[in-house]
């Protein structure tokens, strides 16, 4: 299992490690200004929460379809009642979902100017959960049976070594969503220096943070560990494609903070006082 771990912190931290090698040290273009990072900070965690709900209704929307399945959507989780053998396949239902979002928020993303800064950051972090919450999983359920992905691939009869030889297939996928998303990122203007890459790592850590109230109560590990592993893999394929590609974004309109705290607090109340006592399917 150390092995295991040791080599998905790999898949995150050997990009970041790459990438802060290739990025210049000097100051190129104008860094964000501090409200702006607050606002894409309150965005990201936002889009964190979003996507996870996207990812559970994504499996409990089909199990709800198959008779004898009677599935139960929380804050942090689902379940169901029942048993039926299809179940175990259904579990990759939430990585679809996930990457779906993500890619119709990709498109979004290069849709919207920049005279809506706020929406082009809330397109822009949907767009990076999708494609990451998908992608993450993937690549762990190459390795782990007993993630969503790894479940659903050993229904279908993915043995281990056939399973293994998935995890390639995965880091293609996530070195193609970190520079597909590095065209998009609205924070980064001009050439992108290790300021950009320091200014990113700020806020997923402190978009992390913000994710704790979202996953309570559960057992600490899996409140902070999904959210750690997704930001993580973000963090190191998008900080890989801002250091090698040219496209650069125009310069960043002014993001308020009040509407994203609002929708924030708003997730927040939905989260904890509907579907945290359960919503059966």
């Amino acid at each position: 299992m150390g092995i295991l771990l040791g080599l998905i912190a790999a898949i995150g931290l050997l990009p970041l490690a790459i990438a802060v090698l290739r990025l210049p040290a000097g100051a190129g273009a104008k860094s964000a200004d501090r409200r702006g990072l607050a606002a894409s900070t309150l965005l990201c965690a936002l889009a964190f929460s979003l996507t996870f709900f996207v990812q559970e209704v994504g499996l409990v929307v089909p199990k709800a379809l198959v008779p004898g399945l009677d599935p139960i959507l929380y804050h942090n989780d689902h379940d169901w009642r029942g048993d039926a053998p299809v179940a175990e396949l259904l579990q990759g239902g939430g990585a679809i979902a996930t990457l779906l979002s993500g890619l119709a928020f990709l498109w979004l993303a290069g849709r919207i100017g920049t005279d809506r800064p706020a929406w082009r950051l809330f397109a822009f972090w949907m767009a990076f959960q999708g494609l990451f919450q998908a992608l993450s999983q993937a690549a762990v359920g190459s390795l782990i049976a007993g993630n969503d992905v790894g479940r659903a691939l050993t229904y279908i009869g993915i043995g281990p070594l056939v399973r293994l030889a998935l995890l390639p297939l995965a880091v293609i996928g996530l070195f193609a969503a970190g520079r597909a998303l590095a065209r998009r990122y609205p924070l980064a203007t001009g050439r992108p220096d290790r300021a950009t890459a320091l200014a990113l790592l700020a806020t997923l850590a402190l978009a992390t943070l913000l994710t704790i109230p979202f996953r309570i109560p559960r057992e600490p590990v899996e409140v902070v560990l999904i959210p750690l592993v997704v930001h993580i893999f973000g963090l190191g394929w998008l900080t890989l494609g801002l250091a090698t590609t040219t496209a650069a974004q125009p310069p960043p309109g002014t993001a308020g903070l009040a509407i994203p705290a609002a929708a924030l607090a708003a997730m927040l109340a939905f989260f904890q006082l509907v579907l945290r006592p359960g919503v059966a399917f």
